[in-house]
């Protein structure tokens, strides 16, 4: 599914586009953070893993799972400024700014996951040491950095919603609304499900939450939710079904050709 959005988004000119450059960033980090060894754990036998191994593992997932914090922020911006300010929308938004609020957003993801990987390294780990999870969550960390990243990249896309509204319902035509809150939609259903698995699990107090709820959760963001993202972006996207279409008729074409 991943490498499918990033594919159409290539190869359709129409998608050439600052949404669908955010996009295709988005897809490469839900597949980088539906780590193939938390995968594999919820199959194997065998979940023996290193102490090195488990802080690596914890690196690279909390890397891209701020990273994914920071650019649904980035695309609710992109949103507002192609809604608020349609007229100097490509100038707001050139290629050059798309390319640093990527970038940004893979570095910030990279130093917050290194500072939280270097307090681990602090902790002292003796006698018991089993994990009570399919993957290498340091939750008590976490719930220190991606409450308050969280929270502040909510406050970003509250805010830049806010304005979105305040502008289409000064729009005369219902039609207008209905162009405006399209490409919205799916946007405000991915950040919905994610921001509120994140939330729900980070910043509920930990007495509420059993160790069973937190897998559970965690299960549904980092399997489901990337699972779901391509889905929700596709189904209501006119140009990406398009692309799909022609894909699978020049397929059917091919192999009918062949036989």
């Amino acid at each position: 599914g991943k490498l499918g959005m990033i594919v159409i988004i290539k190869i359709n000119p129409k998608l050439h586009a600052p949404m669908y450059f955010f996009l295709s960033h988005l897809s490469i980090v839900d597949f980088c953070y539906s780590y193939p060894m938390m995968l594999v754990n919820l199959v194997v036998e065998d979940r023996t893993i290193s102490f090195s191994g488990c802080l690596v593992q914890f690196f690279f997932f909390c890397t891209f799972v701020v990273t994914e914090l920071i650019l649904f922020a980035v695309m609710a911006y992109d949103h507002f400024a192609a809604i608020c300010n349609p007229v100097l929308y490509t100038v707001a938004m050139s290629q050059k700014l798309c390319a640093m609020l990527v970038v940004g957003s893979y570095a910030w993801g990279v130093t917050c996951s290194l500072t939280l990987t270097r307090s681990a390294l602090k902790l002292s780990f003796h006698g018991f040491n089993t994990i009570n999870h399919f993957f290498c969550e340091l939750s008590s960390l976490i719930s220190l950095s991606c409450s308050l990243i969280s929270i502040s990249t909510l406050l970003i896309i509250l805010t830049s919603y806010a304005f979105i509204v305040v502008t289409t319902l000064k729009m005369p035509s219902a039609s207008g609304h209905r162009k405006v809150f399209s490409p919205c939609a799916s946007h405000l259903t991915a950040i919905t499900i994610f921001h509120g698995t994140i939330l729900f699990l980070y910043c509920v107090p930990n007495s509420k939450n059993t160790r069973h709820t937190v897998k559970v959760a965690s299960v549904f963001y980092t399997v489901v939710i990337p699972m779901l993202n391509p889905l929700i972006y596709s189904l209501r996207n006119k140009d990406v079904k398009d692309t799909v279409r022609k894909i699978i008729n020049i397929k059917y074409f091919h192999i009918k050709h062949r036989h």
